[in-house]
């Protein structure tokens, strides 16, 4: 016998969230405006999103983040991403080379002479190139905004901190402290370089070769192959690698949440080399006990249909191991979207809450507010952050270790 409408009915899960449909009018704070006033459709993606962001802050996940895009150059570094970074919710940065040199533009000498400007999308582009205009979307600089930063990265490169071999992080944490250097003594606003030097936050880059950093040093690299000038400077893409996958061995193993986070914003290879480390450590160097990522949020333009990373969601990364499968119906999200969009919207919500989670704590106490709210401490952890940059020696030498125990098998496969 076929059910009926009312058997059919009485189907509907009782355990589903009621629809909540709030009127914009009654809302307070944006975060309210996000959790009770996006109902449905794109909305929720939207909701959701927040949600998780919300409750992975709040349970103390340390979060990773990845992103790809223009953001230095177009100044949302300074909009949005600077002040989440700033939190301690955050442990380290996967990003592109071109994010760190556009970082520098700002604080150069010559920065006052040279302003970003708005440019049309569909203007003359013929006419801007006769002007010296470089054009990214609707952003306009001067182009010796970057040929004033090729001479000063290069200066940079040539000192003799940098006459080593090194991973790309210990690279870009020496070129932050000297992007802050040029940004306090031009009174230009903190880049995202030197805030992720002053938080001891690893940038991690997985592509160095593709931008204008590495550019500058293959130019100092071919003076030296002439004989023209002595320069030592090598990256060590090995050890960055393996330095990735031991803050996620750090991550799975040594903090409360015996796990990790990640916000992807875009995709690319930021996101590729932001996702690598678990499928990095358990299918090639053969470690049981790592998770994948207990939280996975993203935000990217890339259609799911062309088979990109760039447009893979979290679920399909959980068949790769780098999200974790027990957790992934409940604690991933990926929304179509441009973050830039969104992202100030989300960032501001996240960052009012602390505020007033901060004000709270200092009218109840910490432990009367954890009682109020228990995701209070998750949300107040020390801005210091997680200073992972100061521990990576530390963390390299664990990970040996524990590489160590594991060798003998893992020289029989090459047998």
């Amino acid at each position: 016998m076929s059910p009926t409408r009312h058997d059919q009915r009485a189907r509907c899960p009782a355990s589903s969230p009621e629809l909540i449909h709030r009127p914009v009018t009654e809302i307070r704070h944006l975060d309210q405006l996000l959790l009770e006033s996006f109902p449905s459709f794109g909305g929720a993606y939207l909701r959701r999103v927040y949600q998780l962001l919300e409750e992975a802050i709040g349970k103390g996940v340390p979060m990773t983040l990845a992103i790809s895009g223009p953001v230095t150059a177009s100044g949302q570094h300074l909009a949005w991403l600077n002040p989440l970074l700033d939190t301690g919710w955050f442990c380290l940065l996967s990003t592109t080379d071109a994010v760190c040199y556009h970082d520098g533009h700002r604080g150069l000498d010559s920065a006052g002479e040279h302003p970003f400007h708005q440019v049309p999308i569909f203007g003359d582009d013929g006419a801007l190139r006769d002007e010296r205009t470089i054009r990214i979307a609707d952003i306009g600089f001067d182009e010796n905004v970057l040929l004033d930063q090729d001479q000063m990265i290069s200066r940079v490169l040539m000192q003799p901190e940098f006459q080593r071999r090194m991973t790309g992080t210990e690279m870009r944490s020496l070129l932050g402290a000297a992007f802050a250097e040029q940004e306090l003594r031009n009174k230009a606003p903190e880049g995202l370089l030197a805030l992720c030097n002053r938080k001891a936050l690893p940038i991690l880059v997985g592509a160095p070769g593709d931008g204008s950093v590495f550019l500058n040093s293959m130019k100092l690299w071919a003076l030296a192959q002439q004989g023209h000038i002595e320069y030592k400077f090598e990256l060590d893409l090995h050890e960055e690698v393996l330095e990735s996958c031991a803050y996620h061995w750090w991550g799975s193993n040594k903090t409360e949440t015996k796990g990790l986070g990640t916000l992807v914003l875009g995709g690319g290879v930021p996101k590729n080399f932001n996702l690598q480390p678990e499928p990095a450590l358990s299918q090639i160097l053969g470690f049981e006990e790592v998770s994948g990522y207990l939280y996975d949020i993203q935000i990217t333009s890339a259609p799911v249909t062309d088979g990109s990373l760039s447009s893979c969601p979290p679920a399909e990364a959980v068949t790769w191991g780098k999200v974790d499968k027990e957790l992934y119906t409940a604690t991933t999200e990926s929304l179509q979207a441009d973050y830039s969009m969104v992202m100030p919207i989300i960032a501001k919500a996240l960052l009012d809450k602390r505020a007033r989670l901060e004000a709270l704590q200092e009218e109840l106490g910490a432990e009367e507010l954890a009682q109020r709210h228990p995701e209070a401490p998750g949300f107040l952890r020390n801005r210091d952050g997680y200073r992972l940059m100061d521990q990576r020696a530390e963390l390299l030498e664990d990970l040996q270790q524990e590489l160590k125990l594991r060798s003998a098998g893992l020289l029989k496969e090459l047998m």
